[in-house]
């Protein structure tokens, strides 16, 4: 049986890291590689695109460990290279296109009480997988990360209004989808 060091504090961590100490490396990628696969998959919806996604964000988290300041959450700092490196990975491969998409007039929908306790997480995901790429990014980013319209310009190369567009018509969307369920499981049902 090979011994393997465990380091039992995160910034044990951080400094075996820093001085390129692969047991320490291999423990953080173990520690956060699901989580933040997680992440990859909710804006890179191929799942092997997305794993490709990881092991540069964690080269990316590696290369920029030194720039680290330890203000703040370690986990939110490698949550945002994460995200970021996604999002590199979407436009280089042009399937992020942010041009503001014209939703139909059917799919407007009032604000009603929708009745969210039956859906699943996973249903849910799934509906936001299902969103264009341009809505999707926007709404993971805003909903999910908790970026603000203005960050997420910045990070999208969009205005801040674009982004809140962009958001709404998700939203629109969702609702539309949900609505759609809910009719269909009544049908189902009664």
């Amino acid at each position: 049986m090979l011994f393997r060091k465990t380091f039992t504090t995160e910034q044990e961590i951080i400094k075996a890291c820093l001085k390129n100490d692969r047991k320490a490396q291999e423990q953080l990628y173990h520690t956060y590689s699901r989580k933040f696969l997680a992440i990859c998959i909710r804006y890179v919806k191929d799942r092997e695109l997305a794993e490709d996604v990881l092991m540069e964000g964690f080269m990316k988290i590696f290369e920029k460990l030194p720039q680290f300041e330890s203000k703040g959450s370690f986990e939110g700092w490698m949550k945002r290279i994460m995200v970021t490196q996604a999002l590199l990975t979407l436009r280089n491969s042009r399937h992020l296109n942010m041009e503001v998409v014209q939703v139909e007039s059917h799919l407007e929908v009032e604000d009603a009480g929708y009745e969210l306790n039956h859906l699943e997480t996973s249903d849910l995901m799934d509906l936001i997988k299902g969103l264009p790429v341009g809505y999707r990014t926007v709404f993971n980013l805003y909903a999910v990360e908790g970026y603000s319209h203005a960050e997420i310009g910045d990070l999208l190369g969009i205005t801040e209004s674009t982004s809140k567009s962009q958001l709404n018509r998700a939203r629109n969307v969702l609702k539309q989808k949900i609505a759609d369920l809910q009719t269909k499981e009544r049908r189902i049902n009664g």
